[in-house]
């Protein structure tokens, strides 16, 4: 239940640093059905199970970035320290696994330099079979150069008319060419701006009308919108995914003590480097083998993956994130809290 207190409202979805706990369940549960549509078989290939959570996991990922970037852009008035963020956030590991994968691949120089600077998600695609998954990073760079752009250019303003439009633009143009699930950039990135403008809506008035959206209801329309043989259904994935996790948001509901839960915050914490790392790790002897034989390693799979992913959210990538948010501070002009401390 939401209590009052003077100039706010709190709920039990926010801790008392006023984080977005929710938000940390569904990124956790994002890359767990992205893991599960990877390394587990989810049911006869009929029934296309996997495709499904692949999907459904992606949707929910780019989903809560535009959401976030947005949020972020709505509070800090400096594209020059959202940038320096976002850049020191994905690129020091995208660049550190990217000629790994590139390397086990056996892949030539252009593959080298079209994943380096995130456009191997073009036509002829340079993606491999071990680094395949970098698309998304391709999408995520993209979109962040686009809204840093309008934003520097237009101003903060432009935001609240330019994604909006730009997000049933990239709908309208899915619809002309047939596009239920791509990974062009321009055919996927309204699962992106969805988010974005669902920022738009939480931070505005308008955020008390998501309370009144049921939630399951939501979950089970998006599950539907995410399987490949719902057809058509499947342009309305961007904006059910948005609605229902904004839905969540707004209230408690039914799913909130599975949001909340302190396991899918660890893997929210992880999830990046689970995402980059799992399907190097499953190119290995882990991942080799006849089906029986590669099934019964999966355990072994998978906790390789967390603690690869573990190690490298905790020893390397926390580095870079922390010297992104003290080199945002100078940029911004403002002093380093810890030397205010």
């Amino acid at each position: 239940m939401f209590t009052l207190t003077p100039g706010r409202v709190t709920s039990p979805a926010k801790d008392q640093l006023g984080h977005l706990r929710v938000l940390d369940g569904w990124r956790g549960i994002s890359i767990l059905a992205v893991l599960a549509c990877h390394l587990l078989p989810l049911g006869p290939k009929a029934w296309r199970l996997n495709d499904a959570a692949g999907v459904f996991g992606m949707a929910i990922f780019f989903c809560l970035s535009g959401f976030l970037i947005t949020s972020f852009l709505l509070k800090e008035p400096s594209v020059k320290a959202f940038l320096i963020r976002r850049l020191c956030r994905i690129v020091p590991l995208a660049w550190l696994a990217i000629p790994i994968g590139l390397a086990m691949a056996h892949a030539s120089s252009p593959f080298y330099w079209h994943s380096f600077l995130f456009v191997a998600n073009y036509p002829p695609f340079f993606l491999t079979p071990v680094t395949a998954h970098f698309w998304s990073l391709c999408v995520e760079m993209q979109f962040y150069a686009g809204i840093a752009l309008i934003y520097g250019v237009l101003g903060k303003r432009a935001l609240y008319w330019a994604l909006p439009l730009s997000c049933l633009a990239a709908t309208a143009w899915r619809v002309h060419v047939g596009a239920y699930v791509s990974i062009i950039t321009q055919e996927r990135i309204d699962e992106i701006l969805a988010g974005a403008v669902m920022a738009l809506v939480y931070h505005s008035h308008f955020r008390l009308w998501l309370g009144k959206v049921p939630t399951v209801v939501l979950l089970l329309l998006y599950f539907v919108s995410t399987h490949p043989d719902s057809l058509m259904v499947n342009y309305s994935r961007p904006y059910l995914a948005a609605i229902l996790v904004g839905s969540t948001l707004s209230r408690d509901t039914l799913l909130t003590p599975l949001l909340t839960a302190r396991p899918l915050a660890y893997i929210a914490s992880i999830s990046y480097a689970l995402y980059v790392w799992h399907p190097l790790v499953a190119d290995t002897w882990l991942g080799s083998g006849a089906k029986i034989v590669k099934y019964l390693k999966r355990p072994l799979l998978f906790a390789a993956v967390f603690a690869v992913a573990h190690a490298s959210t905790f020893w390397y990538e926390r580095h870079w994130i922390e010297a992104g948010k003290r080199w945002s501070r100078r940029s911004s002009g403002k002093r380093d809290q810890a030397q205010v401390a």
